[in-house]
């Protein structure tokens, strides 16, 4: 079985790869949670941040934007001193600040996926990478989709975060031509 080649041996990379990345979602609680884990790689490893998950979960309240976006300068003093995520200010404070806003585009749009999908038309772009250096780091629609949620205020959203955001998420399908799962989650 050919996995895509970021995957490398980690198991908990391979279980990711094989169940979750790249499997379109439309769910705005695991949008909201994967946006915030992106934002919270920044700079790290993914292996990092996949081993602090079931943390992050804890910490953040399931991902529920509404009582993450309840969460208050004690909360963020706290969080700052759980061993189990990345303990960075400005992540931690994007994160109930991103809550927010998501609460403010469902508010506005009827649902985060509703405005999330709006990037790629509603449907996943099929790309047809055949090696890992083919992938781009940003896109067009990544770059639009990082403008537009920086000018509603969310953090920790640039271009390329948005593009891993959108991989993940399922609106693209970045998986390898040579790859199992490139044709199971094909349009």
């Amino acid at each position: 079985m050919r996995r895509c080649a970021w995957v490398g041996e980690d198991p908990l990379m391979a279980a990711y790869h094989d169940r979750e990345w790249g499997v379109p979602t439309r769910s705005d609680r695991h949008l909201f949670e994967l946006l915030t884990l992106e934002g919270a790689q920044a700079g790290l490893s993914w292996l990092t941040i996949l081993k602090k998950r079931e943390n992050y979960r804890r910490a953040f309240r399931g991902f529920d934007p509404v009582r993450v976006a309840r969460l208050e300068e004690h909360d963020v003093e706290s969080l700052l001193q759980d061993t189990g995520i990345v303990r960075h200010r400005g992540k931690i404070e994007s994160t109930i600040n991103n809550a927010c806003k998501v609460l403010e585009i469902q508010a506005e749009a009827g649902s985060f996926a509703e405005y999330v999908w709006s990037f790629v038309g509603g449907t996943p772009i099929a790309n047809r990478w055949k090696t890992l250096v083919e992938l781009p780091s940003e896109t067009p629609e990544s770059r639009e989709m990082s403008r537009d949620m920086r000018r509603r205020g969310f953090r920790f959203v640039g271009p390329t975060t948005c593009y891993a955001f959108m991989q993940a998420a399922g609106l693209v399908n970045d998986h390898e031509l040579s790859c199992y799962r490139h044709p199971e989650i094909a349009v």
